[in-house]
């Protein structure tokens, strides 16, 4: 397989599940909204909204230009990836349809079921393990280090603003 058949390949499925992952947030923006859930004023969101899918397609434009033959790190990356989604999903299936793209606030008691047993924000962990995934699996080795650490710096800001949200809730 070329380097251009591969980043492309986990191009789509990565755009292909994140478009699956859309459409489980609209969905439950709604459900939350209408148990009367609050959304913080200031957020990252609508910078992560364009950043992160651009991070996967630079990626692997570097992927398939410069890319290395398949080899031990597109294997790892692989694995990575898989791993990473494993966690998402089952963050996911934790929060139920609490889980959204968006910081949305409901007055009901914090999930700590699932993931969220161990670790207070298991599904920023599998993001960036999606990322870190992404560049191992392509040979991104410019635009994935990058992407990573300033697509980090977007969740740690998230993760503020939901904490903020949150002891705002369980303060009110």
């Amino acid at each position: 397989m070329t380097p251009l058949t591969l980043s492309m390949l986990a191009l789509g499925l990565v755009l292909l599940v994140m478009a699956v992952e859309a459409s489980v947030s609209r969905r439950n923006e709604t459900a939350l909204r209408g148990r009367g859930a609050v959304e913080p004023a200031v957020d990252v969101y609508r910078t992560m909204q364009w950043a992160y899918p651009a991070s996967f397609v630079l990626m692997a434009i570097e992927g398939a230009i410069f890319g290395p033959a398949i080899g031990v790190p597109t294997i790892a990356g692989a694995l990575l990836m898989v791993a990473s989604k494993a966690l998402k999903f089952w963050a996911i299936a934790s929060l139920g349809d609490r889980w959204t793209f968006r910081v949305l606030v409901v007055p009901e008691p914090l999930v700590v079921r699932g993931p969220y047993a161990w670790i207070r924000h298991p599904n920023y962990v599998a993001v960036v393990g999606e990322l870190v995934s992404m560049a191992l699996l392509v040979g991104a080795r410019v635009a994935g280090p990058v992407a990573t650490v300033l697509f980090s710096l977007l969740i740690w800001r998230r993760i503020h603003v939901e904490n903020r949200a949150l002891r705002h809730l369980t303060c009110s």
